[in-house]
């Protein structure tokens, strides 16, 4: 991740910008940096908060209202943005969220905007000097029906896929999810591996009612090549249920998983990475572990996220957003619409949606949404 310097003055004869409140001028650099010295490279989209499943820590049985059509943003308004975010103001990574990305259908189409957004981003980023690199897309998915999309997603410029995965545990999984549907996202998982998506990484919310099962998962991930991340579970379900008492920790899952491999530190993959990695049983195969509660990485933290209505959110738990779509529809020019996203970002929160210096780890600022709705 890189850091920016904070408090430098203003170019002789470019406009200042507007103090925050925090009394802190943002610097004349054209990158989303915020007043803790963070960088945000990396962009999550979330295209829609209709899901597949019904988790129980994400979603009510009943699901989360859906956002109506003429509000979601259309695949040309996420490729100018994409356009602007890798072009102006540094964005390498894109990532789509939901909800669940399959359920839109021009899924496709999105994912071509988007690249081809990128790519042109990128070419008029060398052109002007800079270095040439890859843009990264992904997506984040329950992988139900990904076999029957995944080379048109690939096709059109999909990279990697992060597939949600609590349990290879039949019953738990239809417990867990309200639907009986374990086999169909093995399918789905087996596609995307076909696909040339390796390393296709599987996310598992640590849950008390999947813990025994943790060792069995990641089992079964090494044995067919992907790569497992435990998350603890964070106060973002729509139930508002969660309590820190509930949350398994790294400390319980390394406990247990080390009762069947040995599992020796292997530090970050990159410095704002979330996920802690080991060695399983010497490697090469990793087991990553996100302590979002008990182990808090906010302080690294390289992320800008849009919600599937198109407000930008500079940080999960914060509960303030700017809405980028409306600018876009009103005819905001792209500088404009960087200003704003530049804006939105340089407010970001210390951590947990939060200003406070002396933030406990695990205390975090209530949310007005749920992960379903913000997007993961």
């Amino acid at each position: 991740m890189a850091a920016v310097t904070l408090g430098i003055p203003s170019v002789r004869g470019l406009p200042r910008r507007a103090a925050t409140p925090a009394g802190k001028p943002r610097p004349e650099t054209p990158l989303l940096v915020d007043r803790y010295g963070r960088v945000a490279r990396d962009l999550r989209v979330s295209i829609t908060t209709a899901c597949s499943l019904r988790c129980t820590y994400c979603m009510p049985a009943e699901g989360l209202p859906l956002v109506p059509r003429d509000e979601l943003m259309t695949p040309e308004e996420i490729g100018r943005l994409v356009g602007v975010g890798v072009r102006d103001l540094g964005i390498r990574d894109i990532r789509f969220t939901g909800g669940e990305p399959l359920m839109r259908r021009d899924l496709e189409q999105i994912i071509g905007a988007a690249r081809t957004a990128a790519d042109d981003a990128m070419a008029a980023v060398e052109a002007a000097g800079g270095l040439p690199e890859h843009v990264r897309i992904a997506m984040t998915s329950n992988a139900l029906g990904l076999d029957k999309r995944v080379d048109a997603l690939v096709a059109a410029g999909l990279d990697r896929v992060n597939v949600s995965l609590d349990t290879v545990d039949r019953e738990a999984f239809a417990t867990l999810t309200r639907r009986d549907r374990l086999d169909d996202v093995l399918t789905g998982i087996r596609a995307a591996l076909a696909a040339g998506l390796a390393p296709v990484k599987i996310n598992a919310v640590l849950l008390p009612e999947t813990l025994a099962g943790a060792a069995d998962l990641l089992a079964w991930a090494v044995e067919h090549g992907c790569n497992l991340r435990f998350i603890e579970e964070m106060p973002l379900d729509a139930d508002g249920q969660w309590t820190r008492d509930d949350v398994v920790s790294a400390a319980d899952l390394l406990s247990r998983l080390g009762e069947r491999f040995t599992l020796t530190p292997a530090g970050r993959e990159d410095p704002s990475a979330p996920a802690e990695e080991w060695l399983v049983d010497r490697g090469p195969a990793t087991v990553g572990i996100i302590a979002s509660v008990t182990r808090s990485f906010c302080g690294a933290c390289d992320r800008t996220r849009l919600t599937a209505e198109g407000t930008v959110r500079s940080c999960l738990f914060g509960n303030e957003e700017t809405d980028l779509k409306a600018l876009l529809r009103n005819g905001a020019t792209d500088d404009e619409v960087g200003d704003a996203w530049r804006a939105a970002m340089w407010a970001k929160p210390r951590a947990h949606g939060s200003d406070a210096v002396e933030l406990a780890p695990d205390a975090f600022a209530a949310t007005e949404r749920s992960m379903g709705a913000i997007g993961g």
